[in-house]
């Protein structure tokens, strides 16, 4: 990467969780000049993933960030994660989409996305979709994805063209681990739980891939669990 390209932005979208932290350590790596966003939707764990976001963009010294508050995601419903009536899943693994699936938010989060990285004259946006891996949610698929850059740059001003980096779609919870790890990715900092701020639940679908990823990774998961 030469000097130029060193001086291009990456506006990073970040939950606060394991797999968007890391995303975002890999455009640090690839010398961009990091932005962040957070995403506030009336989630169950909002508190907490605010708190990890705002704790790992002070440990990558990120000064221009942005925080976005969605409450309409609680009018919409129809998901674990943002309606208190339907309980967060704890059997194990769904087969299929599951009920923490929130309808299009990663389209949504991307829209907004956009609109930032045009201001802000950035010209990658980084998301920590997982595909092969992942707990079945249609948004975190790499062709829609791809869709969604297409869609982004017809949308906007012919001088922009904006790339949207997914660096962990193809891999699977444990090489994300392996991978924080080799980047000195502060773990402890991120959250995945889906039930819980205080302590992670461990039974939720997302603790269950965290937890499966540092036992495949033969490391100790350095959050705190029930």
């Amino acid at each position: 990467m030469n000097r130029e390209e060193k001086k291009k932005k990456a506006l990073c979208v970040m939950s606060g969780g394991m797999d968007s932290t890391l995303a975002a350590f890999m455009m640090r790596e690839a010398g961009y000049e990091l932005l962040a966003v957070h995403f506030n939707y009336d989630q169950r764990t909002q508190t907490k993933e605010l708190a990890c976001f705002e704790a790992i963009c002070k440990e990558l010294a990120i000064e221009t960030k942005y925080v976005l508050d969605l409450s309409f995601f609680k009018q919409l419903g129809a998901s674990a994660l943002t309606d208190s009536t339907i309980d967060v899943p704890v059997g194990g693994i769904e087969e299929g989409v599951p009920v923490t699936y929130v309808p299009f938010r990663n389209g949504i989060f991307l829209s907004m996305a956009a609109a930032i990285a045009e201001k802000e004259g950035a010209s990658v946006i980084s998301i920590g979709v997982v595909e092969e891996d992942s707990s079945g949610y249609p948004d975190c698929r790499e062709s829609y994805i791809a869709s969604m850059q297409q869609s982004i740059n017809l949308g906007t001003k012919d001088e922009t063209q904006i790339e949207i980096a997914m660096p962990l779609v193809h891999l699977k919870k444990s090489q994300i681990v392996q991978k924080a790890l080799e980047l000195h990715v502060p773990l402890e900092l991120t959250w995945s739980c889906y039930k819980n701020e205080e302590k992670a639940c461990g039974v939720c679908d997302s603790c269950r891939l965290r937890l499966g990823g540092f036992a495949l990774a033969k490391t100790q998961d350095p959050i705190e669990y029930e």
